[in-house]
């Protein structure tokens, strides 16, 4: 009986230990969709390569995700824009310390359907634009038609970016389509021949053609310059400093085989 209690006691230990171990090795990540593809490449790879790691990944929006951190829901919040101090001070009654991780730098292109002849913006009509000032292409020297504008919503930190660098901080046009993701002001743009929108530069495609804005076109090189007026970091924040598999994720997109996987996504590495 002694031998058959130690061995119970042996067993329910080493289920214990293994369930630790299940916890500190899962990793759970929410918020931007911009930094999303980013997040699920260098998770795949890192899963590839480290055993026994699970992470997850999901959208949502950047709002999403740091709600998600300060409400304990996961480890990592992607943002592509900087926490506000609201957000800090509700992080902070909470008892939480959220820490900014730059993981690359990213472009927010300004795109029109492939079929528009329109190839150049200043930020002034793009502005104009989206606060319904200018209300047909031909007034942006274009072809005459009504424009369709299309926005992220405002749980968007692209959104957000958007704001402070093209709108100083005017209101969009109130018949402007808000989209959850980049994906879906994508497809929109794709579909729709007269139709305005912008995107992070990973979600480029033959669909979409990007404008110059103010004489820039929006590539790598022009963001990594500072010479395209509407590019930002992309962040991933963490509660306090990471710790443990954490941090070795973190550390692992930072690194250089990391950051060649944020070009391959489409976005600018760091440098």
């Amino acid at each position: 009986m002694k031998k058959l209690a130690m061995m119970m006691v042996a067993g329910i230990t080493a289920l214990n230990l293994a369930a630790g171990t299940c916890f500190a090795e899962k990793i759970v990540v929410a918020g931007s969709t911009t930094v999303l593809p980013i997040a699920q490449k260098t998770a795949e790879v890192f899963m590839d390569e480290n055993s026994g790691v699970d992470i997850s990944v999901r959208g949502g929006g950047s709002s999403v995700g740091i709600t998600a951190l300060i409400d304990g829901n996961c480890n990592i919040a992607n943002s592509s824009r900087s926490i506000r101090d609201v957000e800090i001070q509700k992080a902070a009654s909470r008892g939480r310390d959220p820490v900014a991780h730059i993981v690359a730098m990213d472009g927010i292109a300004v795109v029109v359907n492939k079929s528009n002849p329109v190839s150049k913006l200043s930020k002034k009509q793009v502005r104009d634009i989206y606060t319904g000032k200018i209300t047909d292409w031909s007034q942006a020297g274009g072809k005459p038609g009504k424009i369709v504008v299309v926005s992220r919503d405002t749980a968007s930190g692209t959104f957000e970016a958007f704001g402070e660098l093209i709108m100083n901080k005017e209101k969009v046009v109130p018949s402007a389509l808000m989209q959850a993701s980049n994906q879906a002001v994508a497809q929109i743009i794709g579909q729709t021949p007269n139709a305005i929108g912008y995107v992070g530069l990973g979600f480029m495609s033959g669909e979409l053609k990007a404008v110059e804005v103010d004489g820039v076109m929006p590539s790598n090189a022009t963001v990594l310059s500072g010479k395209y007026p509407v590019s930002r970091p992309l962040f991933m924040y963490t509660n306090g400093k990471p710790q443990g598999i954490v941090k070795e994720y973190l550390d692992f997109i930072k690194s250089k085989r990391g950051q060649d996987l944020v070009e391959v996504q489409g976005y600018v590495g760091l440098k």
